[in-house]
């Protein structure tokens, strides 16, 4: 017998497993998206949602909502919910205990657990259209007489939503509050499985409702490929079958209230109580309102840049097509290994499981370093066309014609460290120490009247080592406002700062950097273009100048090996579980990332704790700017122009003292705050 049965489903509510038999719930759940409604269903909802009575029977206060979405990915997928709304869905489970209408209900011939189906629509930025509700068909339909109106079913819901006496369980929660939010419903009190399934397990396990729902509950979920198919016979969900859709549904709400009842207690158990309330379930609202806001660009720099990549492109295709001597097709990769390994014969090519020759990033800078100029301009090709079609060309189409601004979608369990992603568009890869990456940056504009305020941590990596491996001559040159890569520089090669050659900085800031992501001396050579043998002795120069450091490696490494993670300064646990791999390179690359893991890991915790606490900050000042991207280490806000000058103290205060109460740390934040008419000028 399987653990859901989505026959049974598909026309009651099956008693979760995790409920005492004597706990008699009765559920409702609404749904989006669902466009096979009957009157007939639309009336009998109605009476359900708007007044609580089923024939003549009045029903009591509500006391749980399980919200969720078909959002199943891990890290919670696009909420696009700024666009109309095809093929998504988002639903609440309404609990009620009351075993009076259960008693009812047997009188009308249903189980004692019931789904509703509700469609919300949300076609403009502000706006929800609510067009159907449905139960499962049940065998009594004469007792209700009333049509579902938009209004009306928004009014009943948002008490529900927006009281912090009723619990809203759901599944990447924040795809609901942006929705709600169209409609002015703010949800509170709310708890979300998914993020508690990354706060438990971070880097050892998928946190897509499926993955989630296989790994604890035993159970392979319905898919939603499955439901409507691909090709040309694909569906949209309002396409499919009322009886397919309504087991689809009520699975995905089974199966993340089932999954909440295994997650919470072992926040407790596991002592990861703290890293969900104080770091995960309040930074979802936050997000929610800043992919709202949005951030306005200006379509004419980034066409113009379109065509500066283009013609870019072009040259560079022609002095490729001259050093291969033929016609070549540049997005080849075939093609460009065949030219390099083959015709032109250059040593040290490997081939892919295909047989072809590799022409991997990797593999073209290593030839880019020996000297190949075919490499190089490959390289300035994939670059300058990267660019253009992920940015300059890709950008336009994202702008929302409601709003005319760019929103983003933040993802909060996308990464092992609690690094936050952005998608569609990702606006975290945008490359900043190149000078496209700047031009395209200074296409993000400051509505008329504001100036936009990029906040940044200094250096926050750096500082977090000294502090954490308790390296006495860094925090000192930190306190004293040195400039860290020179010190690093004049400790190592005893050159005297006020006269340090930009070279030999330059050396000692990628040493710095790349102890941070454990480099080894093969690419510590390849990033300086210098011989292995002298990135060694540079690397073990570095660690006889800073012992700490090595220590603080060898530490990290040993208790990753021994408990499979890694702790961040705020209790996060990152899980390296291949850390103990036989295959060298896999455990190679899981010990860099565990002894970064600590660092990143504490810097992305900071961020999120200065962004939960940002918006009162600002409140508490009267101060009315706004929160719009984050970019790693990054705040960008958009601030009207005259409150410029105070808004900056405030955003870096509040940046400075966030990881207080819960860390104090003996070497102080810094973080460097301007304002500009476009994000490149304010970085």
């Amino acid at each position: 017998m399987p653990l859901i049965d989505r026959e049974k489903m598909a026309t009651y509510w099956t008693r979760p497993a995790f409920v005492p038999e004597e706990d008699d719930n009765m559920h409702v759940m609404f749904y989006d998206e669902f466009g096979h409604a009957s009157v007939q269903l639309q009336q009998m909802a109605y009476q359900l949602v708007l007044d609580r009575s089923c024939g003549g029977y009045k029903l009591p206060k509500l006391n749980r909502v399980i919200l969720g979405s078909n959002t199943r990915e891990d890290g919670g997928g696009d909420n696009k919910m700024l666009k109309p709304l095809e093929n998504r869905m988002a639903h609440i489970i309404v609990e009620v205990d009351e075993p009076g209408f259960i008693e009812k209900t047997k009188e009308w011939g249903w189980d004692k657990r019931l789904i509703a189906f509700l469609q919300l629509r949300p076609e403009l930025v502000h706006k929800v259209d609510v067009n159907h509700a449905a139960f499962p068909t049940p065998r009594s339909l004469e007792n209700f007489n009333k049509v579902l109106k938009d209004s009306d079913a928004l009014d009943a819901l948002r008490p529900l939503l927006q009281s912090p006496g009723i619990l809203k369980i759901g599944f990447n929660i924040k795809f609901n509050a942006v929705m709600f939010a169209q409609a002015g419903i703010t949800i509170s009190n709310y708890d979300d499985a998914q993020l508690m399934s990354y706060a438990l397990d971070a880097g050892r396990n998928a946190h897509g409702l499926d993955a989630l729902a296989e790994s604890w509950l035993g159970h392979a979920t319905l898919t939603h490929g499955e439901l409507t198919g691909s090709g040309k016979n694909k569906l949209s969900f309002d396409q499919v079958a009322i009886d397919r859709a309504a087991a689809y549904s009520a699975e995905d709400a089974d199966v993340i209230l089932r999954l909440w009842r295994v997650l919470k207690p072992r926040l407790v158990a596991e002592h990861m109580t703290a890293v969900y309330e104080t770091l995960e379930r309040p930074l979802v609202t936050v997000l929610a309102r800043m992919e709202r806001r949005g951030i306005s660009i200006d379509r004419q720099v980034l066409s113009r840049l379109s065509g500066d990549f283009a013609q870019t492109a072009a040259r560079v295709e022609a002095e490729l097509q001259e050093l291969a001597g033929e016609p070549i097709n540049v997005g080849s990769p075939k093609q460009i290994g065949d030219i390099l390994f083959g015709k032109m014969g250059i040593p040290g090519g490997t081939k892919t499981k295909t047989g072809a020759w590799s022409t991997s990033a990797s593999i073209l800078d290593d030839l880019a370093e020996q000297g190949h100029d075919f490499a190089k301009k490959i390289l300035e090709w994939r670059q300058v066309s990267k660019l253009k079609s992920t940015y300059t060309d890709a950008l336009p189409t994202y702008v929302n014609p409601q709003t005319h601004r760019v929103h983003t979608t933040y993802a909060l369990a996308a990464t092992t460290t609690g690094r936050l992603s952005s998608n569609e568009p990702n606006l975290q890869n945008i490359p900043v120490r190149t000078e496209d990456g700047r031009k395209i940056r200074r296409a993000f504009i400051a509505t008329p009247g504001h100036k936009l305020v990029s906040a940044d941590y200094s250096q926050i990596e750096l500082r977090l080592l000294a502090e954490i491996a308790d390296i006495p001559v860094l925090k000192q040159a930190f306190r004293d406002g040195l400039d860290i890569h020179a010190m690093t520089a004049s400790e190592m090669f005893g050159v005297p700062i006020k006269e340090m050659p930009s070279e030999v900085r330059r050396r000692a800031k990628a040493i710095n950097f790349g102890i941070i992501y454990g480099i080894s001396a093969f690419g510590l050579a390849n990033q300086l273009g210098i011989a292995r043998e002298e990135a060694s002795a540079y690397i073990k120069k570095y660690f006889e100048r800073f012992p700490g450091i090595r220590a603080y490696m060898d530490e990290t490494r040993e208790f990753c090996r021994k408990n499979g993670y890694v702790t961040t300064l705020f209790g996060r646990k990152c899980y390296y579980p291949d850390i103990k791999a036989s295959n060298a390179s896999v455990r190679s690359f899981n010990e860099r990332a565990a002894i970064n893991a600590r660092l990143q890991g504490s810097a992305a915790d900071i961020i999120r704790r200065a962004m939960i606490r940002m918006e009162d900050a600002l409140a508490e000042k009267k101060l009315s700017a706004q929160m719009l991207l984050q970019v790693h280490d990054e705040l960008i806000f958009e601030v009207p122009d005259e409150e410029v000058s105070a808004t900056l103290p405030v955003v870096q205060h509040a940046m400075q003292d966030a990881p207080f109460p819960a860390v104090v740390l003996s070497l102080p934040l810094q973080v460097d705050a301007r304002a500009a008419d476009n994000w490149d000028e304010a970085h």
